[in-house]
This record gives structure tokens, C-alpha cells and sequence, in this order.
């Protein structure tokens, strides 16, 4: 049987869960072995059977059965083609499958807008059993992604795209705390009525992704280049289309962005994510001040 451990979790939760499904007998004694064994939950699906041995379920938890499933880590903010290459690695299915799958994405079930399965692979750590075909883990995680933007009440195909694609910028430009605000900036500079920023998003995240290249730093000219078609310096409204595989936390901000005046912001510190917001550029300038500063002090960052 599958349990889902959710973000977050801790072992006595789990315990619980094992116990309601007859996994283990007593969830003291699951915790106090889980403990015991130094292993750290993470969250996924994992494969039980009914009246394990303590030491097993923890096992399953660890991953220490590694041989028997197929496993692998998707970050939250990778490109599809680091996201294909994570799965290839950690199933072994070929790379050449699944960017066959990639350019067919119709068939999972995704707005028909898109081009490929850019944004729609749900960040995560995942375990399949060994021999599971390439379009049943592909459609798992796509479905991931489209059940956390219904649950959010986006269904309608166009705004799922949107959503995904607002969430995808949000995941690149801000630090977790800041996703609400960065969201609702976003949304402000849409807005059609909005002469301060005249419908541009002004994302560096965005060029840099139609460049092929990841990039702090930008020409003018790549700026002003209004052929490609992520440039949200030169195209108004969104890119062409996601620009990374966005969080669960980044997908709730661009269906629920926060209400704000904002039309700026910049990540004064690389380290720390901090993130400045502003109504006007005169302030943003300020903020961008602070940033080639703390670039200054840390050498070969902000390349």
C-alpha cells in the first residue's frame, strides 16, 4: 500500500498512519526506532506492506531499500531539461524517451497552450517501483502539479497556464517569504491600467531563460531584444510560458498572490533571499544600490 508523508510531517504523524493501515503494531515503537536509526523524514510516497517489522518501515522511510525502487529529487526551480536528466539518472529510463514524452504533452492531461511539460513537473522526492513505465511517473507528477492548482480553484486550462507560468517566475525572483508579495507585483504590473511599468514584468528570470543561459547580469540589448519571446523587458504581459518547475508554496502565491501597491523588487543578498519591494523606481533604485553593493562585497556571485 502507498503512504503519502506531506511537507512537513513529523514521525509521530507518521506513526499514526502506519498504525490506521496496520503497517506497524504501535506508533511509540515506530518512533522510538525511527529515532534511534538517525533517519530523517522526507516528504514522497512510499511503498508498505500490511505488519512490518518496525526496523523495516523505517527502512522504506530512509530509503535504505534504495534497490528495489526507483528514486530521485526534483528542486523546486528546475528547468525541464535539468528535471529530465534528474529522473533519467534516478530510474534509468533514457533520456531519449523521456524527451519524446516531453514533446507531447497533450497527453497528460495539460493545458493545450504548452509547448512541453515546462513548469508542469512537480518538484518533490519521488519513489517508484523498479520497471514503472516512463509515462506512468511523467503523468504523476504532472498530475501533482495540476491537483495542487485545482485545489487552489484554478481548473480552467488557460489560467492553469497562467498560473503556472506567474508561479514559475515567482519560484526564480524571490525568497520563500516573499512569494505572496512577489505574486501580487506580478499581477499589478499586468494590470492595463498601470503607466508606471506600462504592462512589463521586467524579469531578468524570464530573458535569461529564452537566452539559454542562467545569468544575473544582462546587456541592454539582450533587453531590448523583443524576439525572444521570455523577454518581459520588451513583450508585454508573460512570457511565452513557464520558465521553471515552480513549488507547491509558489503556485498558492500566483493563485492567491497578496494584495499589495508594489510594482518592484530585488533580492538585496543571494545568500539570504532578502527581498526589497517598492511602489516607485526612485525607491527600487535605492534598493538596486544595496544590491551591486553586496555583489561588490561578495566576488563572482552576480554573474
Amino acid at each position: 500500500m502507498n503512504v503519502t508523508v506531506a511537507e512537513g510531517s513529523g514521525p509521530k504523524a507518521v506513526a499514526n498512519t502506519l498504525v490506521a493501515n496496520k503497517v506497524v503494531a504501535d506508533a511509540d515503537a515506530f518512533v522510538k526506532e525511527f529515532l534511534s536509526e538517525g533517519a530523517e523524514l522526507s516528504p514522497g510516497e512510499f511503498t508498505f506492506r500490511t505488519e512490518m517489522k518496525n526496523s523495516d518501515a523505517v527502512a522504506v522511510l530512509a530509503n535504505k531499500d534504495a534497490s528495489k525502487v526507483m528514486y530521485f529529487a526534483l528542486s523546486a526551480g528546475l528547468r525541464i531539461n535539468e528535471s529530465l536528466e534528474a529522473i533519467s539518472k534516478g530510474s534509468g529510463i533514457s533520456m531519449q524517451e523521456l524527451n519524446a514524452l516531453n514533446q507531447a504533452p497533450a497527453q497528460f492531461g495539460i493545458p493545450s497552450k504548452a509547448k512541453n511539460l515546462e513548469g508542469f513537473l512537480a518538484p518533490g522526492e519521488y519513489r517508484f517501483p523498479l520497471g514503472t513505465p516512463a509515462k506512468e511517473i511523467v503523468q504523476k507528477l504532472v498530475t501533482t502539479t495540476l491537483d495542487e492548482l485545482k485545489s487552489q480553484g484554478i481548473t480552467d486550462p488557460a489560467k492553469q497556464y497562467d498560473a503556472v507560468t506567474i508561479a514559475s517566475i515567482v519560484q526564480a525572483e524571490g525568497g520563500q517569504a516573499d512569494y505572496g508579495n512577489v505574486a501580487g507585483a506580478i499581477y499589478n504590473r499586468l494590470k492595463p491600467n498601470n503607466v508606471e511599468t506600462s504592462g512589463l514584468i521586467q524579469s531578468d528570470a524570464t530573458v535569461t531563460y529564452g537566452l539559454g543561459k542562467k545569468s544575473f547580469h544582462l546587456t541592454e540589448e539582450e533587453k531590448a531584444d523583443k524576439s525572444n519571446t521570455y523577454n518581459t523587458y520588451a513583450n508585454v504581459g508573460l512570457p511565452a510560458g513557464p520558465i521553471g518547475s515552480p513549488g507547491k508554496t509558489a503556485i498558492d502565491a500566483a493563485a492567491k498572490p497578496t494584495q499589495n501597491d508594489y510594482l518592484y523588487w530585488v533580492t538585496i543578498n543571494l545568500d539570504t533571499k532578502e527581498t526589497k519591494f517598492s511602489k516607485t523606481l526612485a525607491e527600487h533604485n535605492t534598493y538596486v544600490e544595496q544590491y551591486n553593493a553586496w555583489c561588490q562585497a561578495n566576488a563572482g556571485r552576480c554573474v
